[in-house]
């Protein structure tokens, strides 16, 4: 999932002091607009590093917990991870489940079978003795995604979900999608340059590559107010006619989860503040509590919510042949130059950094351009994934 969670009580919305000011500038709002961005001074705030909790119990397979600190809304680096904690899965009144760390602030646990008529909770303690554990909540089985399918609405596709469940026992509904396509760079290189400055036929493609968008999407839906616990076409995500991931082939992997209607409350108002910020009539972002307790000091705020349930997934491919002929889709190198030609006499010094490579010969030399519009490795991957066809 993506670090989504510093925003939560670390976001800063400027709000004028001076009334009439605000009168007046919500008056001209059509003509000219008046709203300046707030941008706290270097060292005004420090936000504290509260600790992250992401992941779930799987109830039917491995659990994968994660770990780290939050950053401020500056911060350029990666969270850091919360390593050498030591983390179980509890049956209330019964088993314990440990939970192995596999790199530094992610745990594993083995293939887990929970009881759908037990309630469990994650126990952890950190490296500095600090327990914490989260609210005991019934294990909750998801039923199966009836189906994934796409259809052409305008300028775009919009990818849709349906499922059901029988027994009534669902009702609320999470879903989650990971992205897959098929890209090409700007320019083909069909030499590689020798750390002496030579040339040699390159034998590792970096022409064709897969880029991917993890899991981070938060769609929620509830059957409450339905006759049946019934999702029936429901729209996940959209695709605009010129995205690059449909320019040759894209995969959507949608995971489904059966949530508690707890953790779809704190699911649904997460969307809201991801989704809903940004103009003036929009709500303010609201304080998102969590179910992760500190045992040592109640009073330390904790962000995440861990619940109990399996997943289902299905995945979905769309080739270009399928969409309309008239459709343009952008390559996302549109900023690349023509190829430079190097000189023959001057070939053996221009490749001396991996910035700039040589593409193919020519009469005059050989041509080149910077490896930003050549490798497509620095967008994705030039390995085929698994599952790709």
């Amino acid at each position: 999932m993506r670090s989504i969670y510093s925003h939560s009580s670390l976001n800063l919305r400027a709000a004028s002091t001076n009334v009439g000011a605000s009168l007046l500038c919500c008056a001209l709002l059509s003509m000219s607009g008046c709203i300046e961005s707030f941008e706290p001074k270097e060292g005004s705030t420090t936000p504290p590093s509260l600790l992250v909790v992401d992941g779930f119990l799987n109830s039917q397979g491995v659990t994968t917990i994660k770990l780290t600190r939050s950053l401020g809304l500056k911060a350029k680096t990666a969270p850091a991870a919360e390593a050498k904690a030591k983390l179980f899965v509890e049956e209330e009144n019964g088993l314990r489940y440990t939970l192995f760390e596999t790199t530094a602030g992610t745990y594993n646990s083995a293939r887990l079978s929970l009881n759908p008529a037990k309630r469990y909770r994650l126990h952890f303690t950190t490296a500095n003795n600090r327990a914490y554990a989260t609210d005991y909540t019934r294990a909750k089985i998801t039923p199966a995604v009836d189906e994934v399918h796409w259809l052409v609405e305008g300028d775009r596709v919009v990818v849709q979900v349906s499922a059901h469940d029988e027994t009534n026992q669902t009702q609320y509904y999470r879903w989650d999608a990971e992205e897959t396509w098929e890209f090409t760079s700007a320019y083909r290189s069909k030499l590689e340059a020798l750390p002496g400055g030579g040339l040699i036929p390159r034998e590792v493609s970096i022409y064709r590559c897969w880029g991917t968008q993890p899991g981070g999407l938060i769609k929620t839906f509830t059957t409450t107010k339905l006759s049946q616990d019934v999702v029936a076409d429901f729209p996940l995500l959209t695709l605009a006619s010129s995205s690059v991931k449909l320019r040759y082939k894209y995969s959507v992997l949608v995971k489904q989860y059966a949530q508690t209607v707890e953790e779809f409350a704190y699911w649904e108002a997460l969307r809201k503040n991801t989704e809903n910020i940004g103009t003036l009539f929009d709500p303010l972002p609201s304080q998102l509590t969590g179910n992760v307790h500190c045992l040592t000091d109640p009073s330390e705020q904790v962000l995440g919510y861990i619940g109990a349930y399996s997943v289902q997934e299905q995945r979905l491919f769309i080739s270009r042949d399928q969409l309309p002929a008239s459709w343009k889709s952008d390559t996302g190198y549109e900023t690349c130059a023509k190829p430079d030609t190097i000189p023959k006499a001057y070939v053996h010094v221009s490749f001396l950094t991996p910035d700039y490579l040589p593409l193919e010969d020519v009469d005059k030399g050989v041509t080149a351009q910077y490896a930003k519009c050549v490798d497509c490795r620095l967008r994705g991957t030039n390995i085929q994934p698994s599952f790709w066809k």
